[in-house]
């Protein structure tokens, strides 16, 4: 347990199944399957540990030997986990008794029992209190204790679940690739995610900047898809993320991640212009 931990206080806002787009992100991530160790960490899992919950029950249908271990700043938010903690251990929630996991106090640093290395840490909606000049920093601090083949996965979403975004950082702190997740179902243009940008982007959603061009990319190809919605607004989806491709964007993936509302590119391909 630090006795000084690295960083800001969340507002806490956390809601139950807000980080479920995340969870199924790591979920599927090489870094977790392939992990000798795969102890995930939730950083600044917020007012309640309900997060860390459902990422360890997501993860464990993955990886049986899954592990979820959640820190925060504040040691009142410490007790609160805990106390619910034990209500899952009593087999008083819909979480299984035996769930894999633990609480303690915590930040930037992401102190572990025994030095253990995360093989990937999440950090969603941490640092929207930052200044976009605190960032890299706060990547570095935090990858810096990853496994080796480890992932930071840091970004925003609403406070419901329907719009996240976020960046896959290496533990070098270098940013890997840059997703976008969308509730489909009643969407009305993509570009509702410029608000749940992470704070690396948030800034930059203005004429010039890449990841500016993107979402105008974006929407004008879910415009040209319409008449699509006769099948669903996934079909609608599909369509538009390949229109991006042909025309050039180096989009990740194919359609089996596509009509989960996601889009994934390099982080060349929206990183700040400088």
């Amino acid at each position: 347990m630090a006795s000084s931990p690295l960083g800001r206080p969340t507002r806490g806002t956390t809601g139950t199944n807000r980080l479920r787009r995340n969870d199924r992100w790591i979920a599927a991530s090489t870094a977790f399957r392939r992990a000798p160790d795969p102890l995930v960490v939730d950083l600044g899992y917020g007012a309640s540990g309900v997060t860390a919950f459902e990422l360890a029950a997501r993860l464990r249908r993955v990886r049986p030997d899954a592990e979820v271990q959640g820190l925060e700043l504040d040691p009142v938010r410490v007790a609160t986990a805990d106390a619910q903690l034990a209500e899952v251990r009593a087999g008083r929630t819909p979480f299984p008794a035996d769930l894999p996991v633990s609480f303690g106090r915590g930040g930037f640093e992401v102190p572990l029992p025994g030095g253990r290395r995360p093989a990937v840490i999440r950090a969603m909606n941490v640092l929207r209190q930052y200044d976009e000049s605190d960032v890299a920093e706060a990547w570095h601090t935090v990858a810096a204790r990853l496994a080796r083949s480890g992932l930071l996965v840091e970004g925003t979403c609403d406070e419901i679940g329907r719009v996240a975004s976020w960046v896959d950082v290496d533990p070098s702190g270098t940013p890997l690739r840059f997703t976008i997740s969308l509730r489909l179902t009643g969407l009305e243009h993509p570009s509702i995610v410029a608000e749940r940008l992470p704070k690396a982007l948030i800034h930059r959603n203005v004429p010039g900047e890449r990841v500016h061009a993107l979402l105008i990319d974006l929407d004008r190809e879910w415009h040209r898809a319409a008449a699509l919605a006769t099948f669903g607004a996934t079909q609608r989806f599909i369509a538009a993320v390949a229109a991006l491709r042909a025309q050039g964007w180096p989009i990740e993936g194919g359609r089996s991640r596509w009509r989960l509302g996601e889009l994934t590119v390099p982080w060349a391909a929206v990183a700040p212009s400088d």
